[in-house]
Formats: structure tokens, sequence, C-alpha cells
């Protein structure tokens, strides 16, 4: 009899598996078949796209950055020229690459809108594009790209794209790429703070946080504070500018905060909220007692979906350094995210100390490289040689560590 029931379920299994298997070849001829009728469209608007454009935007995968109001937030405060790029088979939108237009040396280059301050870029596609992502014809995607920004753009430079994330392989991976100097870093949020620590070594993270507790306790206490109100996430920006501004002068490099147009951008960003979406906003340690009222750290972070991501952080470096406020501040921000929905807290960009102490996660990103004219040629194999050379530079501590010298004494 036991015998009879495994025979039946291994028989369920078998017509589940194969019932599986039909419908995912289904799926890739469904994509297969939306590819040989593509046709893009280059718009110079974002509005003409708003309505389609939220729609897919609901993809958990998809990246915040590709977000209409993030990419709304950017378009007000520069006002570069857009070359958004819509993908479309029939009726049915199967992609948008929210691009803009950079002008840098005589050449114009079409990237990701908001390209130098995004931790992670995906673009948007419909969900038979984004779960079949290996049936697309790469070759037609890059000349039906090519034929939209001919006389446009001279180098299609999409960057930061994970060619997997979170098990979902992107439809730009056939695009011809070279893999990005950084990587990113990410901590998954399991059912309890208490699980999550368990990911990293969680003896040595409780101690820590203790001596970091006993340290601010001593001066008075803190808060930990995530205000509603929005003219305090204002203050606080500008806040994490004037500290920014000064470490940047400290190390003797170029304050990338510093142009009003970034400074409009991010305080764009703090009024774009959806329910538990945002665009940006702070949390911050601030102290009691003896440095009563003080900020002593901060950091601004955005989520959609269940993903958040710290888009930059700032301590007070005359205040309570021996408590590491800026890690201190990453305890609080992470323990209070549990229960809340979050599945992943994202540290962003660039090799970290304390980001490889956190995420036990390290994603790689690459650069979408398609040249459009002649002088795209040139410039996109100039990108992949700087690329490759700093990430050469990246993957060695001490020549890293000298080229930054380098660079703080040359300004």
């Amino acid at each position: 009899m036991q015998t009879q029931r495994l025979d039946i379920l291994e028989q369920k299994f078998d017509a589940a598996a194969q019932a599986e298997a039909g419908i995912s070849r289904l799926r890739q001829l469904s994509v297969k078949l939306a590819m040989a009728e593509l046709d893009i469209k280059l718009f110079d608007r974002m509005e003409p796209l708003e309505e389609e454009w939220r729609a897919l935007e609901r993809d958990n995968l998809s990246s915040l950055h590709q977000s209409y109001d993030w990419c709304a937030a950017w378009v007000a405060a520069f006002r570069r020229p857009l070359a958004i790029l819509r993908g479309r088979s029939g009726n049915h939108t199967a992609f948008i690459l929210p691009v803009e237009i950079v002008a840098a040396r005589g050449m114009r280059i079409a990237k990701f809108i908001g390209a130098d301050h995004s931790n992670i870029n995906t673009g948007l596609f419909s969900q038979a594009f984004a779960e079949d992502g290996d049936a697309v014809d790469s070759h037609r995607l890059a000349a039906g790209l090519r034929a939209a920004l001919a006389g446009k753009a001279d180098l299609l430079l999409l960057q930061n794209i994970p060619l997997e994330w979170r098990s979902r392989r992107n439809m730009l991976a056939g695009l011809p790429m070279v893999q990005n100097q950084n990587h990113a870093y990410q901590l998954p949020l399991l059912d309890t703070f208490e699980k999550t620590l368990q990911q990293l070594n969680a003896k040595s993270r409780r101690k820590k946080f203790r001596t970091q507790s006993r340290r601010l306790e001593a001066v008075g206490g803190f808060d930990y504070i995530a205000p509603e109100a929005s003219a305090e996430q204002h203050e606080l920006l500008d806040m994490f500018f004037r500290l920014k501004s000064a470490r940047f002068a400290s190390l003797g490099l170029p304050d990338v905060f510093a142009d009003a147009e970034t400074k409009a951008f991010l305080h764009g960003l703090i009024d774009k909220r959806i329910g538990d979406n945002f665009g940006l906003q702070m949390r911050a340690l601030r102290l009691k007692g003896e440095y009563e009222g003080r900020i002593a750290a901060l950091s601004g972070i955005s989520r959609k979906e269940d993903h958040v991501i710290c888009q930059f952080g700032a301590i007070d470096e005359d205040l309570v350094a021996d408590a590491s406020p800026g890690e201190f501040l990453f305890w609080q921000m992470i323990s209070s995210l549990h229960g809340k929905g979050v599945a992943l807290f994202d540290f962003g960009l660039g090799d970290q100390t304390y980001k490889r102490s956190w995420a036990p996660v390290e994603t790689d990103h690459y650069d979408v490289v398609l040249p459009i004219s002649g002088i795209g040629i040139a410039a996109g194999t100039a990108h992949r040689a700087i690329t490759r050379g700093k990430a050469f530079i990246k993957a060695r501590p001490g020549l890293y560590k000298f080229a930054q010298s380098i660079r703080a004494k040359i300004g």
C-alpha cells in the first residue's frame, strides 16, 4: 500500500513538473514572438508614458531608481534632454528604459536618469520579459536600441545593472557589457532581528552594540529619530550636506553633493511618498544630556516595496566618535524595519569595511556599453578600459590606498 502511494505521489510530481515546464516554454515562445514584433520608440518627455510607467514599476524587483517619481524629481532639478526608450509589441508595453542625454567631451551619452546617484538599476519590464529574459533576442534588441537613438546619442551607457537580481536574470544581460568596478552589499531581513543577526557574527555584533550603548549612555543617552514632519526631514538633509562637505574637505576630495541641482533633487525626493514607499527619508541619532539636541549620525534611506536602500550617511566627527555612531545608527534602522514588510536592506554601491561587516550578500554590477555612432565606438572602448583599470586597482587594497592618496593630493 505504501509503495502504491509513493508511486501516485511521484506521478503527481512528474505531472506538475511537466506542466511547469510547459508553461515556461509557452512564456519563452511568447517573448520570442513579442521580440519579432518589437517596436522601440523614443520619448523626450515623461508625461505621455506615466500610466504605462507606473504599471511596470509595480514589479517588486524593479529598481526604485527607475520609478516615475524618482526620475521626475531628478528631471525637475537637472532638466537634461530626455531620450526615454519604450519597447512595445502590439498593444503591450514590453519595457521602458528611462534615459537622459549627458554631454561629455563633445559626446552625447545616453544614461539612466539620475545614474550618478543611483545604487542599482534594472530598467522596467513587463512580467513576461522580466521572467524570461533568456528568451530575448539580444541582437535584435541592440539593433532596435541603436536605431531609436540614432542622431540623439553616440553611446548608450546603462550602468550598475546586476545581471541577476534576487534570482531573476535581467533582460539586458545579453547586450555588450563590462563589469563595473563597484559592487553592492545587502542584508536579507528575516522574520526577527535575532534571526537576521544570525547571518552575521551575532555574538560579536551584540557585544559591540552593548559597548556602544554604554558609551552613549555615559554622555546622557540618545534618541533614534525617524521624523514624520517634512520640515524636520528637510532640516536633517541640510545638516547632512554640511557634515558631508566638511568630511570631503578634510579628505581633500570633491563634494559630490555640492551643486544646487543635486541638493534640489534630494530635497524633492523627501516629498515623494506613496503608502510605505518613499523616495528619501532621513534617520538620525540625536544625543541627550551633555550634547543635548546634537545629531551624532544621520542617514538617508529609500524604500520600494520590500527593498530599502541606504543612499548615504554622515557623522559629526566632533561627537562621541568612540561610540561609532554611524554603525550604531545602522543597528537602530535595521532593527526598526522588522515586522514592516521589508525583506532586504541594501547598503548600496562601494566596498567599505562596515558594509562587509553587515552584509552577507555581495552583488556584482555591470554596465551596458552599446555604441550608436563612430565616436561612440571610441567612447565605449575607453569606458571599458577605464572601468577595468579601476576594478584592477580596487581589487588590490595597497594600490587602491595609494591611488586614494594621490587623488586627495591633486584635489
